[in-house]
């Protein structure tokens, strides 16, 4: 079978998810598209089974030109998606964030990412993203190695907070342990800025329990799915089955997420993987499309009305 065909039936499998919810499609709140050169260097981490894989073989699945790998995500169906990127020092962070609102503008779909770095000026420049209409902030504790309690943060957390911008936050431990990762620096972070719009991704894996404490702490607190319940990840850090029916009781505050293109299975594995959860339809739909929607203001059909088509020109 050619690349072609198998793209094809790929996305029609994965259509035929959604479609079969009676949704308009998916929405995705964990992608990463990035500079080339950066990627690349991510890349070549997963390749040397380096801190970003904890040491596990991890092959990446969707290894297409950023042209291609988006165009997929359209043929999937996903309606909403975003470009996750992050800095690894100080001097990245706006440069990413330039990078980012132009990938934005030319690309249907994506929500307008954005990023920041314990620095001084990370107010000013978190400020100028949010006037250019950034949806969506991305912060890496473990990859950039920094307590998201530092009061250089302070100011930029206050200002995101009062924005209503979500932030998505890799500060779980999984799959490698860091300095600054787990719930506690997230902890002292909420104390502060209990309004902030965390998006604690992977669920918080592997402290699970730990972060779900949090959820059910404070209302603007969410989760995503990103590697959660997968094959690859149940092997590494299970999700302890008896907080299912937690995850089921915040079902309005979790939110599908992938970690598109760097996963090593297909991205029809992460859908059936929350599907054999047997939380139901309901859970399944809010998960996968209701909640994203609402938090990001989508335009659209509702659930189980429209033609499926996939959203254009959602760049903020």
């Amino acid at each position: 079978m050619s690349d072609h065909l198998t793209t094809a039936a790929e996305a029609a499998n994965v259509r035929r998810f959604w479609e079969g919810l009676g949704l308009p499609g998916l929405v995705d709140v964990h992608t990463h598209f990035m500079p080339e050169r950066v990627l690349a260097k991510v890349w070549a981490y997963f390749d040397a089974l380096g801190p970003l894989t904890g040491g596990v073989e991890w092959p990446i699945t969707y290894r297409q030109e950023e042209g291609e790998r988006a165009a997929l995500l359209g043929a999937f169906g996903v309606r909403a998606f975003t470009s996750m990127l992050y800095p690894h020092k100080p001097g990245m962070a706006a440069w990413l964030n330039g990078w980012a609102a132009g990938f934005a503008r030319r690309t249907p779909g994506c929500l307008h990412t954005s990023t920041l770095f314990p620095e001084p000026g990370v107010e000013g420049y978190v400020r100028e993203a949010v006037e250019a209409g950034a949806r969506v902030f991305k912060a890496h504790v473990q990859v950039g190695a920094y307590d998201p309690a530092d009061a250089a943060l302070d100011g930029a957390w206050g200002l995101l907070a009062e924005a209503g911008v979500p932030v998505v936050i890799h500060c779980g431990s999984g799959p490698a342990p860091g300095k600054h990762t787990g719930p506690e620096p997230v902890a002292r972070v909420l104390a502060r800025h209990p309004r902030l719009r965390l998006i604690v991704a992977h669920l918080g894996m592997p402290e699970y329990e730990d972060f779900l404490d949090l959820a059910e702490r404070y209302d603007e607190v969410r989760l995503d799915t990103t590697m959660a319940f997968t094959d690859f990840s149940e092997r590494l850090a299970p999700f302890p089955r008896r907080a299912l029916p937690r995850l089921a009781g915040l079902g309005d505050r979790v939110l599908l997420g992938t970690d598109f293109p760097n996963i090593p299975y297909p991205y029809l594995h992460q859908l059936r993987a929350l599907e054999r959860l047997d939380l139901g339809p309901d859970w399944l739909r809010a998960v996968c499309h209701d909640n994203a929607a609402r938090l990001f203001g989508l335009p659209g059909p509702p659930s189980g009305g429209g033609d499926g088509a996939a959203l254009r020109g959602v760049t903020g």
